[in-house]
């Protein structure tokens, strides 16, 4: 029903509107001692209540944070506005704490499990965190990753959708179909985001109550494996759920129904559909944007994902997009996926993966895509990078990580010195946003605060070039000229912009 899409939109001239399709990231981090040790501190006091915060928030531990940035049409955009919510929540963190900078946690003693079940501040989530914590236990949800968001610009779907006026019956279904095609296709190459990303290739000690053999050594990415951010084997849910939209809704709902999972919220697949928060509203009320979770922080870059990387994902996502998938042959396709990527999970980091040939063939489809959809040159270079790392395999991030392992097969040094050193040149940069450095010393003031306390921020130019700060808070927005905010304390100010901001009794306007 999707037949010649990749036609259709080269013949609309709508592939860079593609190229600004809207990517959100979502990175979970955990907060951790100078000795690398979970911490006990509690969620910073400088930031604002997570009831309504719109970029920093708590997953499943206390000490275990997580940072959203807004979705953006560009790379650079979003990696400038993680950046910058990295450096406020470094400089906002309490006592010791600094950022663990792997997605496996570290070493967890039977002391920190019966201090993370028992602190939780949160009384909404209280019960369901309970039920994880007895179905899962605590090491099992306080791995982290990135999660990476991709949109398609309504404009290209509405104009892509006169084309196909005779197989929909409306746009809304449409756009599904749209989405559900990525959905599929990210999941069949699973694989290979696994072998260029994964980056956990051990568990610290007490992460296991008994390591099992297949872990016996390093791997790949013991996260993206079935030991890691995945649903019990109990639960019935695999890759097959991909099968069709109507299947992936009518399953989800019978699991949920017959308890075998607590809610939507407990689905561990790798790509989520986001619309609306009611799942028996996604297939009538649509798609608005999809969410792949299958990616591991790597610990050689402070924001836990590089450019590159994020180019390579975007032509992904577009790749996933045009690429026919055989209705008839879906369900053994996406087994099969299922297990190549549990394969390439648990490989060696330093052996060549046994989907070497197909990664290169991949590749080159890819490269000749990029081309034909005019690419500009850096989003091809990534495509180029990464096709050399099929073929060499020391250079993805587990490799690298295994040749950083100490005498007992543990990343505890390297993580808490990484730890530290990031932390230092956070805080001791000599700009206070340095992604910003745009703005005058007061204006990266004004920002960095209205981020601690919730204010959702962009900054932009007017038609004369000035650049305008526009800051919005519980429906009501400002806008104030960068290069005139007021020499008054921060605080007061927005406190004064918005007068149902609540601020902490700790406040004051000196960044750490």
């Amino acid at each position: 029903m999707l037949d010649n899409l990749l036609s259709v939109i080269k013949a609309e001239g709508v592939s860079e509107q593609l190229y600004h399709g809207l990517v959100g990231l979502e990175i979970e981090e955990n907060r951790v001692d100078k000795k690398g040790q979970l911490s006990r501190e509690p969620h910073p006091e400088m930031l604002g209540s997570r009831e309504f915060h719109p970029y920093f928030q708590t997953d499943f531990a206390e000490a275990q944070a997580e940072l959203v940035t807004d979705p953006n049409p560009n790379i650079s955009g979003a990696l400038d506005q993680l950046d910058t919510l990295q450096t406020v929540f470094y400089r906002s963190l309490q006592g010791e704490d600094r950022i663990w900078p792997l997605s496996m946690p570290p070493r967890v003693s039977p002391d920190d499990k019966a201090f993370i079940a028992a602190h939780y501040v949160r009384p909404e989530l209280l019960d369901y965190r309970k039920y994880l914590t007895k179905k899962y236990g605590v090491t099992a949800k306080i791995m982290t990753g990135l999660h990476l968001n991709y949109s398609i610009p309504d404009p290209v779907i509405n104009r892509l959708y006169t084309h196909y006026e005779d197989d929909f019956d409306q746009v809304t279904d449409f756009r599904n179909a749209l989405y559900f095609r990525m959905a599929q296709n990210l999941v069949l190459n699973r694989w290979l985001i696994t072998y260029l990303f994964g980056a956990s290739p051990v568990a610290e000690e007490g992460f296991f109550e008994q390591v099992p053999e297949d872990l016996s050594h390093p791997v790949r990415s013991i996260r993206n494996s079935h030991f890691g951010y995945a649903n019990l084997a109990d639960d019935d849910v695999d890759a097959t759920i991909y099968q069709s939209l109507p299947h992936f809704v009518e399953h989800l709902t019978d699991l949920i129904k017959c308890k075998k999972l607590y809610s939507q919220s407990e689905f561990y697949g790798p790509v989520r559909l986001r619309g609306l928060d009611q799942l028996s509203q996604l297939s009538a009320k649509g798609v608005r944007y999809l969410e792949f979770r299958g990616i591991d922080t790597t610990p050689f870059r402070s924001n836990g994902i590089s450019r590159h990387a994020l180019y390579f994902m975007k032509l992904l996502f577009i790749d996933a997009l045009v690429t026919p998938v055989d209705d008839d042959q879906i369900v053994n396709q996406l087994e099969q996926a299922q297990e190549d990527n549990e394969r390439v999970a648990l490989e060696s980091p330093s052996q060549v993966t046994f989907k070497a040939a197909e990664g290169q063939r991949f590749f080159n489809r890819l490269h000749e895509l990029a081309v034909s959809l005019n690419a500009h040159t850096e989003l091809i270079n990534a495509v180029d990078d990464f096709a050399e790392v099929i073929s060499h395999p020391e250079l993805t991030p587990s490799a690298k990580l295994e040749k950083r392992l100490d005498e007992n097969g543990s990343l505890m040094t390297f993580g808490t010195q990484r730890a530290t050193q990031w932390k230092a040149e956070r805080v001791g940069a000599d700009e206070l946003l340095p992604r910003m450095t745009r703005l005058s010393a007061k204006a990266q003031e004004l920002i960095f605060r209205a981020i601690q306390l919730g204010i959702r921020y962009y900054a932009v130019r007017d038609e004369h070039g000035a650049i305008m700060l526009m800051l919005t808070f519980n429906s009501i927005t400002q806008v104030i000229e960068a290069d005139h905010v007021p020499d008054e304390p921060v605080t007061e100010y927005l406190k004064h912009m918005f007068p149902d901001l609540s601020v902490p009794e700790t406040d004051n306007d000196e960044a750490s």
